[in-house]
């Protein structure tokens, strides 16, 4: 028999792979690309993606969602688990833009700096690099460009006001152009973007995934949502046996909590 929630959850587990259990005759997937480079002064722990959102620290069990600006999410039957990240002082980090926060702050922390780069809604490629550098944006209506402003800011404080930038001037519409589509289900990764464009669109990203002997798949998702609010783990509303995870065999709608997707609706960083 499938197991019940409460198998699947661990309240004391401090990140996605600890708090959750994959369901009975499931395996959680391992990313192979983990790798550790010996520096002079201490082991470098070079992760992918996949293990970063895996290992992503949640907070305490039973957290409510917040927005933005301290009041509670008006839903608070939708999440399994809160995201241990702040989400902003402005109504900016919703649907789209949180897929790209959790995605900057993993290159962030991998010194990965020359791959942060997002377009806006009309087509402007915001660089982080050149951000790093002193360059700060500036918009005229349709028209933006870069101007030289001060010295290198190489500070997360910097960063964050990058990010603020983006999030102001890109969304589903932008994301869903920039990136690479997945065809077919099978082929779903973590770190993968289910992603309508539109005004309103929407977006939630797989943070984690399991598989069984015939290779069937099970994922869970994360999203923030409108107004801009915490970012959450989804419950999986059509079965709740599994919830928080989602089966992706014979998948043709993805039915969550607050939006519906289908197949056709994969992309990847």
């Amino acid at each position: 028999s499938v197991p019940t929630s409460t198998n699947i959850i661990n309240k004391n587990g401090k990140t996605i792979a600890t708090r959750f259990n994959p369901i009975k005759g499931y395996t959680r997937t391992k990313s192979t690309d983990t790798i550790n480079i010996e520096s002079t002064d201490a082991i470098n722990r070079v992760t992918t993606f996949e293990d970063y959102l895996q290992n992503f620290p949640l907070k305490p069990h039973g957290t409510k969602v917040y927005l933005y600006d301290g009041e509670e999410k008006h839903r608070q039957d939708v999440h399994a688990a809160v995201l241990d990240i702040d989400a902003g002082k402005r109504d900016l980090q919703q649907c789209a833009d949180a897929t790209m926060r959790l995605r900057a702050e993993y290159l962030y922390e991998q010194k990965r700096y020359n791959e942060i780069t997002f377009n806006f809604t009309n087509g402007f490629k915001a660089t982080y690099s050149k951000w790093r550098k002193g360059y700060r944006i500036r918009v005229k209506g349709n028209t933006v460009t870069w101007y030289k402003t001060q010295l290198e800011s190489k500070s997360y404080k910097a960063f964050r006001k990058y990010l603020v930038m983006v999030f102001s001037y890109a969304g589903t519409l932008s994301l869903e152009k920039e990136l690479d589509a997945v065809v077919g289900i099978e082929n779903l990764q973590i770190g993968d973007i289910f992603i309508q464009g539109g005004s309103p669109g929407h977006a939630i990203i797989v943070v984690d995934m399991a598989k069984n002997d015939a290779d069937e798949k099970i994922f869970m998702l994360a999203q923030s949502y409108m107004p801009a609010q915490d970012i959450h783990i989804l419950k999986n509303p059509n079965d709740t046996e599994i919830s928080p995870w989602y089966k992706a065999t014979n998948l043709e709608e993805l039915a969550t909590p607050e939006w519906a997707f289908n197949k056709g609706n994969i992309k990847r960083f």
